[in-house]
């Protein structure tokens, strides 16, 4: 399976790209797992998208979580929450 990815803001500039395409094994079935996927890179992946960091996740632009199933073509977006005054 083939997924989009996009990082943006301090995760775009931690790992130094801003999108990628990537063909993942048949056991990543979820953002959960892509997550997991990508932090078994090795850093800066790990620390960029750690399980206890703040991180907001995207599916197909849509808010998701780790359960999120994957579909060949998805694009999986990773950033930091925002906030605004």
């Amino acid at each position: 399976m083939r997924i989009n990815l996009k990082f943006f803001a301090s995760v775009r500039e931690t790992v130094g790209t801003g999108a990628e395409a990537i063909d993942v094994p048949a056991d990543v079935t979820t953002v959960g797992a892509l997550r997991a996927l990508l932090i078994a890179r090795g850093e800066p992946w790990a620390g960029a998208l750690a399980e206890g960091r703040a991180l907001r996740m995207a599916f197909n632009q849509r808010m998701c979580d780790a359960q999120t199933a994957l579909v060949d073509g998805a694009e999986v977006a990773f950033f930091p929450p925002v906030t605004g005054g």
